[in-house]
């Protein structure tokens, strides 16, 4: 396995509880697939959920050496979990093409949060 980038994101619990507070519908509609939503809706307090969740797209976009931008959606990378919980990535659209271009087959991420902050580092592997 040879690793082509890494990316790291921070995130403040409180920016994510803002805008579920602000724009809850529009903010998860724009920023979740269909999967990602349901687990969400799973959670008493999805604060620290949904800010890992966005500091895992953040950390991607940073493997594919893009920031959020052109053509890319933040519904063309999906976060899921293992039976064990461990998070996985799953590309599609614009986000598995510039993959593709890197020569990144696989994202390996690690999403870690408190109350107050998340965090997420992933790693494009070939």
């Amino acid at each position: 396995m040879v690793i082509i980038s890494h990316g790291i994101d921070l995130v403040e619990c409180r920016r994510i509880a803002d805008l579920l507070e602000r724009h809850r519908e529009r903010f998860l509609d724009r920023m979740f697939t269909p999967a990602e939503r349901e687990r969400i809706d799973r959670f008493r307090d999805p604060v620290p959920h949904v800010a890992g969740r966005f500091a895992a797209k953040e950390a991607i976009l940073k493997v594919l050496g893009t920031g959020w931008r052109g053509e890319i959606a933040w519904t063309d990378m999906e976060i899921t979990n293992d039976a064990f919980g461990a998070p996985h990535a799953s590309l599609s659209g614009e986000c598995a093409k510039l993959a593709r271009k890197r020569g990144i087959v696989k994202i390996l991420l690690s999403i870690s949060h408190t109350d107050t902050h998340a965090l997420a580092s992933a790693l494009g592997v070939q």
